[in-house]
């Protein structure tokens, strides 16, 4: 027997109804609890890191992560996981506790320049640091500052992580969760969200530090402290155009960073040095 009109017509509205509720649910905003993520985000979390790691070590390889951009990170996830991951693009640093500037979210458009060959010494054995990337300016700048180090103290600082991309930083915050019990707010004292890190700012660039002997102060920052590189950075950096961006009880929520310094010209666009 054939359906009727009625009968048609009540089937069409509960298919519609029942798409709607569906694209509802796909649409609602994702609740990620800030001082520990449900098992049931942590299974998430562990799957994105899961898809999206061999991609970003594709990429690191062929010297390519300072211009990943969000389309190619989202490229290894389906559309949930993709909605997932935006869950953490669109946090707010103050609303995790982490008062510091809302700086862009940027994709390696700029200029850079490429910094290779960097070797350094751990228990006696050579290792290259891998390349890192840093604007035109924060490189002059850092050129001189060294050149003037050596010149002072006959030792050297090494750029161990400069320019990433909002896109790479937010990989990184979703990757070292598991490091903070997978807590946003823990999390976010020692990793910025993306479009809040320092380096992700081409004018305002932060350069992570590591010594000639592989002292980067992550396992002991007294150890970093203590260095005569860091004695010699904080009488004289400010000549140069950089400044300690965390500081101890700097009241922004962020962990002390000894070996984090922004480059910070002064107002008009030149660092406050002699620069080479």
């Amino acid at each position: 027997m054939k359906n009727s009109p009625f009968v048609f017509a009540v089937s069409v509205l509960l298919i519609f109804h029942s798409g709607c509720a569906a694209l509802g649910r796909q649409h609602q905003p994702i609740d990620l609890e800030l001082d520990g993520l449900s098992p049931e985000h942590i299974a998430q979390v562990q799957d994105l890191v899961k898809k999206m790691e061999p991609f970003i070590g594709k990429k690191d390889r062929k010297g390519a992560l300072p211009y990943l951009t969000l389309d190619e990170l989202e490229s290894p996830l389906n559309s949930k996981e993709t909605r997932f991951l935006h869950a953490f693009r669109d946090l707010r640093a103050r609303e995790v506790g982490v008062n510091i500037p809302y700086r862009g979210f940027s994709q390696g458009q700029t200029p850079l320049i490429r910094l290779d060959g960097q070797k350094i010494r751990i228990h006696g054995e050579v290792k290259e640091l891998p390349p890192q990337f840093l604007s035109p300016a924060v490189y002059e700048a850092y050129k001189s500052m060294m050149s003037a180090m050596e010149h002072d103290i006959g030792k050297r600082l090494y750029v161990e992580s400069a320019y990433r991309s909002s896109a790479h930083q937010l990989y990184l915050f979703i990757f070292y969760l598991s490091n903070h019990a997978y807590s946003i707010r823990e999390t976010a004292k020692w990793v910025a969200l993306p479009g809040y890190s320092e380096h992700g700012d081409p004018k305002r660039l932060a350069i992570d530090f590591i010594n000639a002997e592989g002292i980067n102060g992550e396992k002991n920052v007294t150890e970093f402290e203590a260095l005569p590189e860091n004695v010699w950075l904080l009488k004289n950096a400010s000549r140069f155009g950089f400044v300690l961006s965390y500081p101890k009880n700097a009241p922004v929520g962020i962990t002390y960073e000894p070996w984090h310094w922004r480059y910070q010209p002064s107002e008009n666009g030149t660092p406050n040095c002699p620069c080479e």
